[in-house]
């Protein structure tokens, strides 16, 4: 009996791929063919349902560019792409699909376009390690002849009128217009023990990193490449996670950087993020936080440069979800006017609570601070509260912020971009740009803020700190004047409010 048991073993072991021996199933072992051409989704779909079987394992992508569809990972799994490997996503959205529930991989599929290139659903301890590319073909479902330019705004309500966001302006920016595509490249959802690490992640056709509903994610050194002229294509964006930490990363996004939101079929709250010496630069926000039903809370953000970004750091209150002790510290940032749909309207940073639609009250900020930032940009610092929804305990403390104007100034700038908001009027208007504006605030503290005006400027920059509709205001040690063009405009103008002290 012993002697047929060990027989039996050795047929078994014969039969199999050597690698998975070692609990390590090399894709080309089940028929992957790494030549670009060939689709590969049923051969690592085949590696993955091998390890999957045997509890978890080591999924191996070896050098070669390998064509595929969507694939789905599970519990104990790691998916390593090794030097010169590429996972290329597949330019037909019908290879977007997953297996029907109960089905093995090598099942019939549903035809479902939403679907990302990874998906990884309620698992523990799954990875996702470089230092091999995965290319989410991205530029292939864009029409990179005709412009994304959808009219959310009332365009009277612009200091350009019918001419604001006109191509003839430029429109080197993009966005372009977008066909039918995968929503995600790489989604966790409901996911526990994650990481990503030392991967190259390009073209993606929308969000590039989803980590959805997760506890646990160590996100390092991943650099993010994709086509900054598709919109929508943000790197790493969280909904409703928690114990997120970022460190490392380089992101260029055609949308937003990193995103922390309340987001989420699931009632939860994104607390506990932390962000730390990434380089970034984005079409929107180079940081968002904000959105969704869920509280946002106890998040971290430091040690960044953020460059050539429509926005530098945005706090969005839209949502009935509250955000609070969010601290963003030691960042450099450079921002400009972008031509195109994108939100955002140049700011270095930019605070602001108003519903976005008007069924539902929406959250409130509180404890916000910004500490030893430097920026350039061409606008100025918004905050912008409304009467049910008043910012509170906001902190500005050591930012330096240089001013001067750029080639799409007059034709983009001297509005404010609140997009979006329930009502049309309020999503982009004409407004005078201080260097600080503040609207709607209770308990805003401003020390040692550095305001400089550089270069001929348009005449619609004024004050350089302006508050309105104010409780409790400190502003102490600033250093800086109204713009050169503001005409009359103060230094400092404060407009019904109480309590207000300078130093």
């Amino acid at each position: 009996m012993k002697n047929r048991g060990l027989l039996l073993f050795l047929m078994l072991a014969f039969y199999l791929p050597v690698s998975a021996a070692s609990g390590t199933y090399v894709i080309t072992d089940y028929g992957a063919v790494g030549d670009g051409k060939t689709l590969n989704t049923t051969a690592i779909r085949q590696a993955i349902e091998a390890a999957k079987k045997a509890g978890g394992g080591r999924i191996v992508v070896p050098p070669g560019t390998y064509l595929t569809g969507t694939i789905l990972l599970a519990s104990n799994m790691s998916l390593e792409l090794q030097a010169g490997a590429v996972l290329k996503g597949s330019s037909n959205v019908r290879d977007y699909s997953l297996p029907g529930e109960g089905e093995t991989f090598s099942a019939g599929a549903r035809d479902t376009a939403s679907i990302g290139l990874i998906t990884v659903r309620d698992a523990v301890n799954v990875s996702i390690l470089g230092p091999g590319t995965i290319d989410g073909s991205g530029t292939s479902f864009m029409d990179l002849e005709k412009l994304h330019n959808p009219i959310d705004y009332l365009p009277e309500r612009t200091r350009q009128r019918r001419d604001f966001t006109d191509p003839v302006f430029g429109s080197d920016d993009g966005p372009v217009l977008p066909r039918p595509r995968p929503e995600r490249m790489i989604l966790f959802s409901n996911c526990k023990n994650v990481v990503l690490r030392d991967l190259v992640l390009v073209d993606s056709p929308c969000w590039t990193v989803h980590l959805a509903d997760c506890d646990g994610v160590n996100v390092d050194g991943v650099r993010i490449h994709n086509n900054m002229a598709i919109p929508n294509s943000d790197g790493i964006h969280c909904t409703s996670s928690k114990n997120i930490h970022i460190s490392g990363c380089d992101i260029r996004a055609g949308d937003d950087g990193i995103i922390v939101s309340g987001l989420g079929d699931k009632a939860g709250v994104s607390e506990h993020v932390t962000v730390a010496n990434c380089t970034i630069t984005s079409r929107s926000a180079g940081i968002r936080v904000g959105y969704g039903e869920n509280d946002i809370r106890d998040c971290i953000f430091q040690n960044l440069v953020i460059y050539s970004s429509n926005r530098g750091l945005g706090v969005f209150a839209r949502d009935n979800g509250s955000i609070s002790n969010i601290l963003f510290s030691d960042i450099i940032i450079d921002t400009r006017l972008h031509t195109g749909h994108w939100w955002g309207k140049g700011e270095p940073i930019h605070v602001s609570a108003i519903a976005q639609t008007g069924q539902k009250p929406v959250g409130q900020i509180q404890g916000v601070r910004f500490s030893n930032v430097q920026a350039k940009s061409q606008t100025g610092i918004v905050v912008y509260g409304v009467k049910e929804s008043v910012i509170r305990d906001l902190w500005f403390d050591k930012v330096a912020l240089t001013i001067t104007n750029g080639p799409l100034s007059e034709t983009y700038g001297g509005n404010f971009d609140l997009r979006p908001t329930a009502n049309l009027s309020t999503n982009i208007f004409e407004h005078d740009i201080p260097g600080l504006y503040c609207g709607y605030v209770s308990g805003l503290r401003i020390r040692d803020f550095q305001l400089r005006w550089q270069g001929d400027l348009c005449d619609y920059f004024t004050s350089g700190i302006k508050c309105e509709n104010f409780e409790d205001v400190l502003i102490e040690g600033f250093d800086g004047t109204a713009a050169p063009t503001g005409g009359d405009s103060p230094p400092i103008e404060l407009i019904n409010g109480k309590g207000a002290t300078i130093r």
